[in-house]
Parts: structure tokens; sequence; C-alpha cells
């Protein structure tokens, strides 16, 4: 059974105070990059799957991601799928 690779990408909705995201922003200025701005911070993950093919993996992992990673009233996820080598 191949093993695939994902990489997750969890982040907050747009609509909602990021309150990391614009201490960081306010920051840029600080250290002499004002032109950088809307600094929004989340999540990368990695996990390897057992799949019998890609598609039963893409759905493991979505499965995964709505049960217990991502909290989708406050943030949206997407992710890569790729073959382990």
């Amino acid at each position: 059974m191949p093993t695939y690779k994902a990489h997750i990408n969890i982040m907050p909705l747009e609509a909602l105070l990021d309150p990391q995201g614009k201490a960081v922003t306010g920051s840029m200025t600080n250290i002499g990059l004002p032109e950088i701005k809307n600094v929004r911070i989340g999540k990368h993950i990695t996990l390897a799957v057992d799949a019998a093919d890609q598609k039963t993996a893409e759905g493991k992992v979505n499965d995964a991601c709505k049960k217990l990673l991502c909290n989708e009233i406050m943030e949206y996820f997407s992710f890569e799928l790729e073959e382990a080598k």
C-alpha cells in the first residue's frame, strides 16, 4: 500500500481578527520593513497516510482536517498531497 505525504495549511478566516498577525504587522515598521502589511499567521502540518490510492488518501486527510486539525468556525484549510519517497 503506498504512503502519501500531505502538506496542510490552516489559516484564520479572513473575516476574523488575527491578533498574532496584527502584532507582527505592527512590528514590521519597527524593523525597517513598512512595506510589509496584512500579515496572517497560521499553521503548517505535514503527515503521512497509507492509502490504496491518491483519492482515498485525499479523503483521509480531508477527514483529519475537518474532525481534528482545523476549527472550521475560525479557520480554513488547504492541502497538497504527494506520494512519499
